[in-house]
């Protein structure tokens, strides 16, 4: 499938329209990833009011609707299916036997299960635990991998829906039927759920569960490589197999092959949809070792996804003058920082007027830009330069000197875990541990990832996940 014509979004889907989505005027839309604007004709204005209150019902209102959900202004909401979806269940397993019978006895009998057991030290006992729950087993003698277990699975797989699950995964019992109904639009090729860390006890765990490494967020999104939600996780993944090719999963890719899978979808046309009103928990590591060791692994992915994907993966997207105002900030410059903030001000007023944006949602505008720029820097410089970052905070101040230095690293560094964990609290997660336990533990999750990345650069020989990219202007209003 290359670049499918655009049909309308079908008859019976609803919308949510995302929560940044702003509403300038009647005929106006504001919001998206990456933001835009939306302007529709009289005739779309009202098909637009039809749409707030209702499904599609119109050839008109599925082609604005498509218009929409494609732009991440909304997210389509599926009817419920009149009939029950027919799915297989592939769950890769490697020994851990008790949490594949946990994740065996939360998937029940509703739908057929596949095991691919992936060079187990004691295969006789996932078999066991297999038969013991009804489902069927295949038994690769030497492993190879998540994406060469799937890809095993796959192939014994005779309906059009699959679902993907990892053996340390708990699904409640009616995961499957709402990601499912997303398949009534035909081009939609995998649905993901939002992947949530099981509760535990201990500090390691109790970050997993407030930072999990495959939690994508609270909202749902139309998946694109550098928008909010640029991949989805295969730990719980719906997937039309028409919609694949051979091989589904690259088995040279120990880490890393599901995001491959999905950018692989994404370029040949096809929509991946991340429903986060669905949740599936899974288990994060309950230690701090095993933790920051997958940490680490998942690093060592970036490397060869950005030779098989140059386009896709960044690990910083700079804005000119946003830039310069963190620049001058750090350098304790506050008047040219501050002139930085309103030279961008004056770069994009005309063109946000002109797309319809009154004074105040410019302001805001600027000021987000401004402050994703800082975050973005900060988390780059955690993960790549943390080093750096250390001798500046320990080299010992000469005399005189004031503490601005010391402040700005301090600032720089802390931003993300403060703003990670504001986030949890106000949309009612907040984490178990204190602020301080939950900071340290943030830092050095991130610098674990990126020691990862540097690692996977060197065995691949490329810098090219270590380069950031400049980014681009709001875009001008579309019509």
């Amino acid at each position: 499938m290359n670049e499918p014509n655009r049909v309308g979004l079908p008859a019976g889907f609803a919308l949510d329209f995302d929560a940044d989505t702003r509403e300038l005027d009647d005929a106006t839309l504001y919001g998206g990833s990456p933001a835009r604007v939306l302007r529709f004709s009289a005739a779309g204005a009202r098909v637009l009011r039809e749409l707030g209150a209702g499904p599609v019902r119109s050839i008109a209102a599925g082609l604005i609707a498509r218009r929409l959900t494609d732009a991440g202004l909304a997210h389509p909401r599926p009817a419920q299916a009149s009939r029950r979806a027919e799915v297989t269940v592939v769950i890769p397993a490697r020994d851990r036997v008790e949490l594949l019978r946990d994740c065996l006895a939360a998937v029940g009998s509703d739908y057929p299960v596949l095991v691919v057991d992936d060079g187990s030290s004691d295969p006789d006992a996932v078999a066991a635990v297999v038969a013991q729950a009804g489902a069927r087993l295949i038994r690769r003698p030497v492993n190879g991998g998540p994406g060469a277990a799937r890809n095993s699975g796959l192939d014994r797989v005779d309906t059009e829906l699959v679902a993907l699950l990892d053996s340390d995964c708990q699904p409640p019992a009616d995961w499957i039927q709402p990601l499912a109904a997303h398949f009534a639009d035909p081009l939609v090729a995998a649905v993901a759920p939002r992947v949530v860390a099981a509760p535990s006890p201990t500090a390691a765990g109790r970050y997993g569960a407030a930072r999990g490494s495959l939690d994508l967020g609270h909202r749902s999104a139309n998946v694109r490589a550098g928008t909010r939600v640029s991949y989805v996780p295969t730990a719980a993944l719906l997937l039309r197999r028409s919609a694949l090719t051979e091989p589904v999963f690259d088995p040279a890719l120990r880490f890393g092959e599901d995001v491959d899978l999905i950018w692989r979808l994404l370029d040949s046309g096809w929509i991946v949809r991340y429903d986060a009103s669905v949740a599936v928990p899974h288990r994060e590591p309950d230690h701090w070792a095993p933790l920051l060791t997958r940490r680490f692994d998942y690093g060592t992915s970036a490397a060869p996804l950005s030779q098989r994907h140059p386009d896709a993966l960044a690990p910083l997207v700079v804005l000119g003058w946003p830039a310069v105002a963190v620049a001058a900030a750090l350098a304790r410059r506050p008047a040219l920082a501050a002139g930085g903030v309103f030279a961008y001000w004056l770069s994009v007023r005309g063109r946000l007027a002109q797309a319809g944006l009154p004074a105040a949602q410019i302001r805001t505008t600027v000021g987000q830009a401004t402050r994703l720029t800082w975050l973005g820097v900060g988390r780059y410089a955690t993960q790549f330069a943390a080093p750096v970052l250390a001798a500046g905070l320990l080299v010992a101040r000469r005399p005189g000197e004031r503490p601005g230095r010391r402040l700005a690293i301090a600032a720089l560094l802390l931003s993300n875990p403060a703003q990670s964990f504001r986030a949890a609290a106000e949309r009612g997660e907040r984490p178990t541990l204190s602020p301080a336990a939950f900071a340290l533990a943030h830092l050095v999750d991130d610098i674990s990832y990126g020691a990862g990345v540097w690692v996977g650069c060197w065995r691949h020989r490329t810098l090219r996940p270590l380069i950031p990219r400049w980014g681009r202007r709001p875009r001008r209003p579309v019509r």
